[in-house]
């Protein structure tokens, strides 16, 4: 395992450069390689939307792959949009960002590292107040910022886009996965691999495709090897 996992802090904020990056089976990945190490870890998510009720959704997610107890949601919407526009169309109510800045203390108080999955990238708004990821993280003093990219054509741009946005905000960034890595890699996708190899913000690792198929059991034993470049 890259000893850089080893270094994360106590609250680590999982975002991505867009939408159905592999959020979800980073969040996992790096929960199950901190546990190898023999940390305790808890994940949350502020805002789950487009799952039913009887859905496992991200979290149930989490812990089926990282076989960690302590995965929770801030809040639960069944539409596939952004949390501020489902929240209006289904008339519910989204948590302050005090209330879930107060939840995540509560999970570190009782673990070495709490992991917060992001809804779709940084600048996605969780609340009818604005506030983003980006913010969050900016209440959260001491935290700092994995972001999940893709592999393929496009990627570069997205994934710049979101560190500078990091960068401006002065939050720190603390590496990059990239979420979903290819079994036969092209030749665009073994240049971006490069690319990101190059960056100052450390490539923590590529996950393979299918990580999420495995068996819990699988995807704990693998990990650790995942996350190290």
């Amino acid at each position: 395992m890259t000893s850089q996992i080893l270094r994360l802090p106590a609250v680590v904020l999982v975002t991505g450069t867009d939408t159905d990056v592999g959020k979800t089976v980073a969040t996992a990945a790096l929960a199950a390689a901190l546990q190898a190490a023999g940390r305790s870890v808890a994940a949350y998510k502020p805002t789950q939307t487009g799952v039913l009720a009887s859905d496992g959704g991200d979290m149930g997610e989490v812990r089926r792959l990282a076989g960690i107890a302590a995965a929770v949601e801030g809040v639960r919407l069944t539409l596939p949009m952004a949390p501020v526009a489902a929240a209006a169309r289904e008339g519910g109510k989204l948590p302050t960002l005090a209330n879930h800045v107060a939840a995540i203390r509560e999970l570190a108080a009782g673990h070495d590292h709490v992991l917060v999955e992001g809804a779709g990238g940084v600048l996605v708004e969780l609340d009818a107040e604005s506030n983003t990821i980006a913010d969050l993280a900016a209440h959260l003093p001491g935290a700092a910022v994995v972001v999940v990219c893709r592999s393929s054509l496009g990627t570069l741009n997205h994934t710049l886009l979101t560190l500078e946005a990091l960068d401006r905000r002065n939050l720190a960034a603390a590496g990059l996965v990239v979420g979903s890595w290819p079994q036969e890699p092209m030749d665009v996708e073994l240049d971006n691999r490069d690319f990101f190899a190059a960056l100052p913000t450390t490539l923590l690792g590529c996950l393979p495709e299918g990580a999420a198929l495995l068996t819990g059991e699988q995807f704990r034993a693998a990990a650790p090897g995942w996350l190290a470049v």
